[in-house]
């Protein structure tokens, strides 16, 4: 892009999909609201202010940026009819009870608060980020927290993360 005289500065990363061992791209994401983009803001240790800084500075080159080593996994729990007419406005009574940490985060995509209430606004509604030692491990811990909202319009896939813990990509 710079070359072509549309230098860019900001996010950007792909989206890919891997068949028989070759990685696709289907997508290219700037955006800081994905899911995707979640999963790595939980293994970036560089602060990420700090990268913006040097980024507008041209400096970029000069950080180091460092990564942890855990494995991360995201689990979007979406409104059931979603990606088509979904549920809206479903109250999710469970969540004032489950309590976050350092690596575990639920990140509102499709949500609102009205009268101290949670409900559904959007198709993907709670992505549960998990980092851990093991995929394994993110993965139970965070199908643990669905269960745990215990939401009954919501839906979640339930093969994200097993391709990779079967291939023991771990």
């Amino acid at each position: 892009m710079k070359d072509l005289g549309h230098a860019f500065k900001g996010f950007l990363y792909a989206g890919l999909m891997i068949k028989k061992g070759e990685p696709y791209l289907i997508e290219y994401n700037i955006r800081m609201g994905d899911p995707e983009c979640q999963v790595l803001m939980m293994r970036l240790k560089t602060d990420l202010l700090k990268i913006i800084d040097y980024s507008t500075k041209n400096k970029l080159k000069k950080l180091k940026i460092e990564w942890n080593n855990k494995n991360c996994i995201t689990i979007v729990l979406c409104a059931k009819g979603y990606p088509f007419k979904y549920i809206k406005n479903s109250q999710i009574k469970n969540l004032v009870n489950l309590s976050t940490e350092k690596n575990i985060q639920i990140f509102h995509s499709g949500t609102y608060l009205k009268n101290k209430k949670v409900y559904s606004n959007g198709g993907r509604v709670l992505n549960i980020t998990v980092l851990a030692n093991s995929l394994i491990k993110a993965r139970n811990v965070s199908l643990n927290y669905i269960k745990k909202i215990n939401w009954n319009d919501g839906f979640y896939r339930k093969d994200i993360g097993w391709k990779a813990i079967n291939n023991k990509k771990l």
